[in-house]
């Protein structure tokens, strides 16, 4: 089963998340680049990069946004799991994944969370930290 089935699946309630994201891993994004960097977009807290499954879903968003959709949207085309294992560990603050934001009925939030990104930057993952230390005596 492809990603959108995927998420279709769990849409309906009969998804299984594990599925869901391995299928995200091995699914090859279209991430949109603006001004040098991923596009995205910032909602309670949280930058989600957009990305899409098919170069039509990226046209649907485009209109959504008001851009002309026939005009050349430069985008990248990136594995789910670098998004998760690359990307988003190189930036500031908590971020995940906003995928085909544009389709009602197929869309799809993969946050910041363990077992999306990786623990250091899962905003559920408590860190230990230790005691403080002063100097030594």
């Amino acid at each position: 089963m492809g990603l959108t089935a995927e998420i279709g699946a769990m849409r309906s309630g009969t998804g299984d998340p594990a599925r869901l994201v391995g299928e995200f891993r091995r699914t090859v994004l279209l991430a949109p680049v603006t001004d040098g960097g991923l596009m995205s977009g910032d909602q309670g807290g949280v930058r989600w990069i957009y990305a899409f499954t098919s170069e039509e879903s990226l046209a649907r968003f485009a209109r959504r946004r008001g851009l002309d959709p026939a005009a050349e949207l430069e985008f990248l085309s990136v594995l789910g799991a670098r998004l998760v294992d690359a990307v988003i560990p190189s930036l500031d603050g908590p971020t995940g994944v906003a995928v085909d934001v544009a389709d009602d009925d197929g869309s799809m939030l993969f946050p910041p969370v363990a077992g999306i990104v990786p623990d250091p930057v899962a905003v559920d993952v408590a860190t230990e930290v230790g005691p403080a230390r002063g100097p030594p005596r």
